[in-house]
């Protein structure tokens, strides 16, 4: 297939670049390597993409509508899978028209872009985020998911309803992809894996929010491009059996699918980072903090739905992963 991948140089989208690429599709990937986090692990990430067959790229912002609807028109892609955003909870208290520019605008474009090029099937990144203010464990697909608290989470459902109004307008079928603390190597250095093992190897003390009594659905980086693989594999079809009456929120009478990727395992905060500790050889000084705005307590992902239509659900271990992560970052940063 010929697949345009935007954010082909972020951490999702690096590594989703490489199994496409490995299965023989083509990629068209593209990103305007900003500056949020460090640009040189993001041009590092992309120079082992550049030279390989079958995989092109483009520096193009996905919030610049001209540029975009070119791209679109000069490449005409079967199939979409749109992971460029402005990431992160707490910059979103910071910078919000970050998260307008690239989130709202730049999720039209692409909207455009495949309804007017007749795209296949666009995927696109959600988040776990978008559960907001909910309590009832595991967060279901079904739930209702209207109680954001963080700006960022605001306009993942923003997507997720912009997505569902070109599906049932124009019978695009779209899914996202509500994904759950994704971590492992080539990781972003604003995520508390990476942090928290820099500050250690630095002996420098990590900051523990909430006071420790948090729980995280944390996901390993390969789970995470299985289940994208396997999702753009599966155009969605109307769900007959849809109703407004059914409450159900994770289909539609539209092609339209939104699935949870996530461990359905969640991890203890404390636990997590005897984890790190344990790898590294090296206790952490704790700097206990309260939670912060736009963060939640606990996270935990209901796969039912991603096991019932694509038969696969995320099982790589929290040890394991780890492990691989910090593997990576002593080589990576020669520690």
């Amino acid at each position: 297939m010929r697949v345009l991948l935007t954010g082909a140089a972020g951490f999702i989208g690096y590594h989703t670049t490489k199994r496409l690429l490995e299965r023989g599709d083509e990629v068209i990937g593209i990103d305007n390597l900003n500056d949020y986090y460090d640009v040189n692990l993001k041009e590092t990430r992309l120079s082992m993409l550049n030279g390989r067959d079958k995989f092109s790229f483009h520096k193009v912002d996905i919030s610049d509508t001209s540029a975009i609807t070119q791209l679109f028109a000069d490449i005409k892609p079967e199939r979409v899978i749109n992971l460029a955003a402005q990431a992160g909870v707490r910059y979103s208290l910071i910078n919000p028209y970050a998260y307008i520019n690239s989130n709202l605008v730049g999720f039209t474009n692409i909207l455009e872009g495949c309804q007017h090029n007749n795209v296949e099937h666009l995927v696109y990144a959600s988040s776990s985020s978008v559960y907001g203010s909910n309590t009832k464990m595991p967060f279901s697909v079904d739930d209702n998911v209207d109680h954001p608290v963080s700006l960022y989470a605001a306009t993942k459902k923003a997507n997720e309803l912009m997505a569902h109004t070109y599906s049932h307008l124009y019978s695009l079928p779209t899914t996202g992809l509500r994904f759950f603390t994704v971590y492992g190597p080539w990781g972003r250095p604003d995520m508390a894996l990476f942090l928290f093992t820099r500050s250690i190897l630095e002996g420098k003390p990590i900051d523990v929010f909430n006071y420790g009594k948090m729980k995280r659905d944390f996901t390993y980086i390969d789970d995470i491009v299985e289940g994208v693989i396997r999702v753009l594999d599966n155009i969605p079809q109307p769900d007959p059996q849809w109703s407004a009456e059914s409450s159900s929120t994770g289909s539609s009478s539209a092609p339209y699918k939104v699935y949870n990727i996530g461990n359905s395992s969640p991890v203890d905060l404390m636990h997590f980072i005897e984890t790190i500790e344990k790898c590294l050889g090296k206790t952490a000084e704790k700097n206990m903090l309260p939670l912060q705005p736009g963060d939640v307590p606990a996270t935990f992902a209901d796969v039912e739905a991603l096991i019932r239509d694509v038969g696969f659900k995320p099982n790589t271990s929290i040890e394991t992963g780890i492990s691989r992560f910090i593997s990576w970052y002593r080589e990576y940063y020669q520690v």
